[in-house]
């Protein structure tokens, strides 16, 4: 599957913005997560929605602030992002998993990654 990640921005510290992750193909066997990667950082885990009953896990950096959807008819995942603050800043990248996923938030579980999109939030 190929992934399609686009809607970051330029956007004020308590601002909003919605990312988008299209998928090439129709597939509900994939889980799908957002990670994200700041200047000189290693890329951490921000959510992920499960194939499985559509269950949802975040970091507890963005508890409370980001939401992970997904609508099934477009192929495509989104992460709503409110309240953004400038520790938020970073590229976010989607990725989507066949396999197991007891370890949601190790990147190394994902084999499909989307190209990353740049949110930058200003203070």
């Amino acid at each position: 599957v190929q992934l399609q990640a686009s809607g970051g921005g330029l956007v004020q510290a308590g601002g909003s913005l919605r990312l988008s992750c299209a998928a090439s193909r129709r597939d509900n066997s994939a889980s799908m997560a957002w990670f994200r990667q700041a200047p000189g950082k290693e890329r951490e885990f921000v959510a992920t929605i499960r194939r499985s009953g559509g269950y949802t896990y975040y970091a507890d950096s963005v508890k409370g602030r980001f939401t992970v959807s997904k609508d099934a008819a477009k192929n495509t995942v989104y992460l709503q992002m409110n309240n953004l603050k400038p520790e938020d800043t970073a590229v976010y990248y989607c990725a989507a998993t066949y396999g197991p996923t007891s370890t949601y938030w190790d990147v190394n579980m994902y084999r499909y990654w989307g190209q990353g999109t740049q949110v930058t939030v200003s203070s």
